[in-house]
């Protein structure tokens, strides 16, 4: 069941006397696809979780529509929308076994939808059976661990057979290696049962790793909608760039003077833009690559070990931050001086308005036209060009 919501907003009135509401979510327009796992991706705050709420039914929008195909879906209560909700703290009952906290929504349901006992169990097992916990269904949840606790969680929402799956924040509270091995039973469990699934979380790694289609978010507005390695290959905006990724990018004040772009006196490359600004550079760290001929030049500050990989840290004047390069932990003996040059790989440098933070391209055309007028020059005025 694919999921669509139209210019939807949620406005929420201030709690100080005279102060202006707040919008959670502004002008939400995106079509969630049939059997896919989308992830809601952006920082604390940004409106993520308020729009989780709103299509599983517990907020109403204050503006827009909500269909679940296209069933009018916006004024329909939470009980009769035939979501499954995990929530980040599983909120399972400790009094109940491990069988019964997955019984318990099967047994509430009255009217066409009740089931007999014998299905009750025979749904509840085989939902314990997809998540593999069907040894543990005898325990109470406080003789699980917090992986265990998730799996009952999100067995108790399957066993509805839910025709959407909403999961808000569900590994924050998971370990490091717990998380891992949780996310990846997410993807797997999604597959099996090709659901649609939403998945809200603010860690980016998470998003980009199990997700077919992330939405990254912020102040409530969609920033950027993709495939994450799309997403994480051609940022839309500053934000987008500077949230995704892991060392974060690098991000310098720079210029674009005569279609090429500076930062400081130092050339990093031709940009053909047609008028002179000032920019933002954002730089992947796998983008910076040392060399000694290289065109960025920075103040080696130190080197991080990361294992297979190791962290180049440098200063530079044009960077609010320390800069980072990730390099093959094999060269790590040749990095020990004070000073260091980078090369730059292109296709991980972005260029992005100073002010308003979009991304800015390189316009093709005068690459064209620059291309045309020097074909009909004489040969030695050419030559000269290209050594410039």
């Amino acid at each position: 069941m694919k999921v669509v919501l139209k210019h939807v907003d949620k406005e929420f009135p201030s709690k100080t006397k005279g102060a202006d509401s707040v919008f959670a979510v502004k002008d939400f327009d995106f079509e969630f696809p049939e059997g896919k796992l989308v992830g809601l991706l952006g920082p604390s705050g940004c409106g993520k979780s308020t729009t989780l709420n709103l299509i599983s039914g517990l907020l109403r929008p204050t503006k827009g529509e909500i269909f679940f195909d296209s069933i009018d879906m916006t004024n329909t209560p939470a009980e009769k929308r035939g979501v499954g909700l995990v929530f980040q703290n599983y909120a399972l009952y400790p009094h109940l076994s491990v069988l019964n906290n997955i019984l318990f929504p099967l047994q509430n349901l009255k009217g066409k939808d009740k089931l007999t006992k014998e299905e009750m169990l025979k749904r509840a097992h085989d939902a314990a059976e997809l998540v593999e916990i069907s040894h543990l269904l005898d325990r109470k949840p406080a003789s699980l661990s917090g992986g265990q606790q998730q799996r009952v969680a999100i067995a108790r929402a399957l066993v509805k057979k839910p025709n959407v799956l909403l999961l808000d924040e569900p590994l924050s509270n998971l370990d490091a290696r717990l998380r891992l091995q949780t996310r990846e039973e997410i993807r797997r469990i999604q597959k099996e049962t090709k659901v649609t699934t939403i998945f809200v979380t603010h860690d980016q790694d998470e998003a980009m790793s199990i997700s077919d289609l992330i939405v990254v978010m912020n102040e409530g507005s969609i920033q950027q909608i993709g495939a994450p390695q799309e997403v994480y290959d051609n940022p839309k905006n500053l934000f987008v760039a500077k949230f995704l990724g892991i060392p974060p990018i690098n991000v310098f004040d720079g210029e674009i003077r005569e279609n090429s772009l500076y930062i400081g006196d130092e050339k990093i490359t031709s940009f053909a833009y047609g008028k002179n600004t000032a920019v933002k550079i954002a730089i992947r760290p796998e983008g910076l690559i040392p060399s000694e001929d290289g065109v960025l030049s920075a103040k080696f500050s130190s080197v991080e070990v990361m294992g297979r990989d190791i962290s180049v840290i440098a200063q530079h004047p044009a960077s609010s931050g320390k800069i980072r390069a990730i390099v093959s932990s094999v060269n790590s003996q040749n990095i020990c001086y004070d000073s260091v040059k980078f090369s730059v790989a292109e296709n991980k440098l972005f260029v992005f308005d100073s002010e308003s933070g979009e991304r800015l391209l390189a316009d093709k055309s005068q690459v064209q036209e620059g291309k045309s007028k020097s074909a009909g020059k004489p040969k030695t005025t050419k030559k000269k060009a290209q050594t410039k």
